[in-house]
Formats: C-alpha cells, sequence, structure tokens
C-alpha cells in the first residue's frame, strides 16, 4: 500500500488514502513563459506499448502518472527506456479506475488490430470476430470510457490505424463518436501521415477530445499541418556497418519473389518493398519479423536484400536521440529485447514525432483557455 500523499501509480482494488493533489496546471495570474511547449500538466498512458507518448508528452513538459501496459516484452522495454519501475503491468480491465490518479490528459493508443485492414483480413480468414465482436481487444475502447467516467479527465488524446473511421461501413466510428459526445466531450479527429517527419507513409487517425464542462459549448480546435516539401528518406535512419545476418536467405528472397509474382497475376498488390537509401518506405507493422518483406534494402554488394535493424527501425519510428536523451540516455534508446520483439513493438507503435505536433496543439488549448478564463481558475476544478 502506498504511503500518505503519495502519488499512486500501482492501480488496484485496495482503498487507498490520498490526500487529494493540487492540480498541475497554473492559474491566469502566474505569469506563462513558451506558452505552447513548456506548459505543466499531467498525462496517463494507457496500452502504453514503447512509449509513444510518453516520450512526446514529457517533451512537451508534461508529468506521466500513470502507465498500463500488460504485454511483458513492452513493460521491459518502457522501464529501461524511460527508467520508470512503477509501471502497471495487470490487466486494465482489472485495474482500480477511481485510483489512477487525476490528469489533464488520458493519452491511449488503444488496440488497432480488431480494425486495421490487414487485422481484419486476417481475424476474417481464421473466422474470428473483429471490430468491437473482438472479444480480446476490440472493447478496450469501452475500457477507456469507463475509465473517463472514472476520473473525468479535461481533454482525450486517442490514437488508432485510418480504417477506424471505415471500418463497418462507419458503423464503428458512429459508435465511438455517439459514446464521446454523450459525456460531453467535443471530438476532433484527423488522419495523419507521418512521412513528413520519418522516412516512411504511416497513416493514423488522431483523436482529440475537450470536456464541454471546461471548455464550453463552443471549443474549436486544429490539428498541425505537418505536411512539408522536403522528403526525408531512408539515408537518415540506415546504419553504415550491418550485421550480414540481416540479409534474406536464398530460400527466403526466392520464396518471396514467388509469393509476389503469384499475386500480381491475381490481381492482388501483395508483395515485397524493395528500397533503395532514396526512397520512402511503406507502412512497417507488426508482423516484420516474420520476413520484414514490407521494408527490404537494397544494400550495395550484397547479393540479396536485408531487413532493416532494430536500430534502424528504432529510427523509422521516429525514437530518435533527441528523447533518449531526456531521459538520461547518452546516445539513443537501447535494445533490451529480442530482435523479434523489438520489431513487433516498433510495428505497434505510434510515431511520436506526430504525437508531439497533435499535443503542441493541445497545449495551445490549454494556455488560451487560461489566459482568457474570466475567473482565472485552473484548467480543471
Amino acid at each position: 500500500m502506498a504511503a500518505k500523499n503519495k502519488v499512486v501509480k500501482k492501480a488496484t482494488a485496495k482503498t487507498v488514502t490520498r490526500k487529494k493533489t493540487p492540480y498541475s496546471l497554473p492559474s491566469r495570474s502566474q505569469n506563462i513563459t513558451n506558452r505552447y511547449d513548456r506548459l505543466p500538466f499531467k498525462f496517463i498512458d494507457l496500452f502504453a506499448g514503447i512509449g509513444g507518448f510518453r516520450c512526446a508528452m514529457t517533451k512537451l513538459g508534461g508529468k506521466c502518472v500513470f502507465s498500463n501496459e500488460w504485454d511483458k516484452y513492452s513493460t521491459t522495454t518502457y522501464k529501461a527506456w524511460y527508467k520508470d519501475e512503477d509501471v502497471n503491468d495487470n490487466d486494465i480491465w482489472k485495474v482500480n479506475a477511481k485510483l489512477i490518479p487525476d490528469h489533464d490528459i488520458l493519452c491511449a493508443g488503444f488496440p488497432c488490430q480488431p480494425f486495421s485492414i490487414a487485422g481484419v483480413s486476417k481475424k476474417q480468414s481464421l473466422g474470428h470476430k473483429h471490430g468491437f465482436q473482438d472479444v480480446s481487444q476490440g472493447k478496450l475502447f469501452y475500457r477507456i470510457m469507463e475509465i473517463v467516467d472514472a476520473k473525468r479527465p479535461p481533454v482525450l488524446f486517442l490514437e488508432n490505424v485510418k480504417n477506424l473511421k471505415s471500418h463497418d461501413k462507419g458503423n464503428t466510428w458512429k459508435q465511438i463518436v455517439q459514446e464521446i459526445e454523450s459525456r460531453q466531450y467535443a471530438i476532433f479527429s484527423e488522419i495523419i501521415d507521418a512521412r513528413s517527419r520519418v522516412p516512411q507513409h504511416r497513416e493514423r487517425i488522431f483523436i482529440v477530445c475537450f470536456d464541454k464542462k471546461i471548455f464550453g459549448n463552443a471549443v474549436g480546435f486544429d490539428f498541425p499541418n505537418i505536411r512539408t516539401k522536403q522528403t526525408i528518406t531512408l539515408r537518415t535512419i540506415l546504419e553504415d556497418d550491418v550485421d550480414p545476418k540481416y540479409m534474406l536467405s536464398d530460400k527466403l528472397w526466392k520464396y518471396l519473389k514467388a509469393y509476389a509474382k503469384k499475386q500480381k497475376a491475381k490481381g492482388n498488390g501483395f508483395g515485397y518493398g524493395l528500397n533503395s537509401p532514396d526512397d520512402v518506405a511503406r507502412t512497417m507493422s507488426a508482423r516484420y519479423y516474420k520476413d520484414g518483406a514490407e521494408i527490404l534494402i537494397n544494400h550495395k554488394g550484397w547479393k540479396n536484400p536485408r531487413r532493416l535493424t532494430p536500430r534502424e527501425a528504432q529510427r523509422l519510428m521516429g525514437f530518435n536521440k533527441r528523447y533518449a536523451n531526456l531521459f538520461g540516455h547518452k546516445d539513443e534508446f537501447p535494445q533490451v529485447v529480442s530482435d523479434t520483439q523489438a520489431y513487433k513493438q516498433f510495428g505497434n507503435s505510434v510515431v511520436p514525432l506526430v504525437v508531439e505536433e497533435v499535443g503542441r496543439q493541445i497545449l495551445k488549448k490549454f494556455s488560451d483557455h487560461i489566459i482568457t478564463k474570466k475567473t482565472g481558475g485552473l484548467l480543471k476544478y
């Protein structure tokens, strides 16, 4: 049991006596410097993975007061990267929502497999349910809503695959909007391609919701325009000295070429993606560990293409030195799990550089609210 007055991060079903902590944002009377980049706030990180939200929101000045991730390998990476041993690794359904510390922003990249094109296709081929009918993962959005009911955070910051809006002919998205709006939150969404920040096409939907009881019924929000004419290529993330073990075997390369030829004859677009250093890659998925087919590198002097190394995959996802240094690492984030687990983690992750851009816009809204609020009160009250 946690000591009195201490932040409770390991939420359980036990009764815990806590002194209510002050809300994190300053009053209007305080001088707000560097308005949008270092405004203090508290956030929680649900379905935390390897911390794409943790990187970005900490960089913006936030303090993470609760993290939940049940996968033991992702938890291993999360603890090592952020030097945080107090990560809740319970099934999120078993977490006592009322004991989660107060926070200004609820961050959650809830599981995308039930809604992604690849995930739906796989589940259908196996005769499994998808979307909200997926018992193990599809209903986790509703768990987020239960936590919202218990804690009432001023802002919800969610992320998922772009197919979320079109899944089940749009019915899934309608349900999500209905659940959020019924709780008196204003909802804003946009599909953003991370290719202007990292050398891969990675389209994801970002959802930002504001509590109308705090921000009012006429709240507005503008997503950042992160498009750029400058093309970031794979050359920026490739290592100079690569272990030959990452080259495809003759057998695997032969198989991938034959499979691609077969799919092309059927009129399908499935196949490998062969890239030069000056290309922009396809989306990296969690299945990359199997054969690396979606992003193969034509390595000069090698007879067969190769996979990305885990270090290159980390860079491809935007987990750069800038974030690693923030958490006390002298160089880049260390690899603390196997290559297989690392590939899975990167394929499932959100790009922190995009999260940071959207987060900055949220903080702008925070700051504007504090400055213009006539009572001069705190954001959460």
